[in-house]
């Protein structure tokens, strides 16, 4: 059956409510539009909100595919900080600070990639008022929601999706296969639209007709996707409980070392840092050319401080023990940086 709906078919788009309802965050079908991935809705919003040379603020660090992204749609991305303090941070009065006449939008991601922050309560409240007074929206990129790992009350309290409850600011809420059923290959996403409602209108029409010029997801997927989504959760337990093992064997394998890392609450990756002033990207090199390790340097994702390295936890649990001690044997002997 060919059912070219430019938001995506009924089918697809219900099984997206029932997800959101399983967070117990109810969604209308009809405020959801399928896309392909995150990326291509990313580029709708930027289509949809900016003209070009128009801003939208990101934090920093963060996810790099960003920067390519506001490119190819002639947007210009302007970083705000994040700060880290045994936890990490929105620095909101640098963003207010970084809010000019030309910006359009801000882009959260909750959890953060690589730091794996979750937006606070308060941050969530903040930036809602800010975002309703200054007149932009919001673009949440949720595609990590699902893997909280910290079991204390703050992380719970926190790890709440945004389309939950009433929106002060038009707000974008972005998920997807990828991550939450670890399907990157299948090309499924989605954009949930919330917001004061005169504004959500306006933009689920407008984003309609973007959707429909392209009608980029196949019927084969999106019929998928239900199936997808009901089964979800056999692949997050795993991924999960991968992500803690491997988290407790780089606990054990840093005891006694000068290396640390810096505390997270959901995600897959961890921020592993040194006490000293270090060329990350040195440091990732030599690892790569002198143990076969493969790391990320911090400034990669635009950490400004230097001697971070940023590492998968989703690694074949005997592969990353092996790593890791590798890794702290070769700082303690400072291999990685002799001549």
């Amino acid at each position: 059956t060919y059912d070219p709906d430019p938001r995506g078919m009924g089918c697809a788009r219900q099984a997206v409510a029932a997800y959101y309802a399983d967070h117990g965050a109810p969604v209308d079908a009809e405020e959801l539009v399928m896309t392909t991935s995150t990326s291509e809705a990313y580029s709708f919003l930027f289509r949809l909100l900016c003209d070009p040379g128009d801003e939208v603020l990101a934090a920093q660090p963060s996810y790099p595919l960003f920067d390519f992204l506001a490119d190819v749609d002639d947007v210009h991305l302007k970083p705000y900080p994040l700060f880290y303090d045994h936890g990490w941070s929105i620095d909101l009065h640098a963003l207010e600070e970084a809010i000019t006449p030309k910006t359009r939008a801000v882009l959260l991601v909750h959890p953060n990639n690589p730091t794996g922050q979750y937006v606070s309560v308060t941050e969530r409240k903040a930036l809602q008022g800010l975002c309703a007074q200054r007149g932009l929206a919001l673009i949440v990129d949720e595609v990590f929601l699902d893997y909280r790992i910290a079991e204390t009350e703050q992380a719970r309290m926190n790890a709440v999706t945004f389309v939950a409850g009433e929106q002060e600011a038009l707000t974008f809420v972005l998920s997807g296969m990828s991550k939450i059923a670890g399907l990157p290959q299948m090309k499924a996403a989605w954009v949930a639209v919330k917001g004061p409602e005169q504004a959500r209108k306006e933009a689920l029409r407008r984003l309609e007709i973007i959707a429909d010029t392209f009608l980029s997801m196949s019927a084969p997927i999106q019929l998928a996707v239900p199936y997808w989504l009901a089964n979800r959760k056999g692949i997050q337990r795993q991924i999960t409980e991968r992500v803690r093992r491997n988290w407790a064997s780089a606990q054990a394998a840093l005891a006694g070392s000068e290396l640390r890392c810096l505390a997270w609450e959901a995600g897959w990756n961890l921020v592993l840092r040194a006490p000293t002033t270090t060329d990350d990207l040195l440091w990732a090199t030599r690892l790569i050319e002198r143990e076969g390790l493969m790391t990320h340097p911090g400034s990669f994702y635009g950490m400004q401080q230097s001697g971070r390295l940023v590492i998968s936890l989703i690694v074949k649990e005997k592969i990353f023990g092996e790593g890791m001690r590798l890794l702290v044997e070769s700082w303690a002997t400072g291999k990685p940086f002799e001549g």
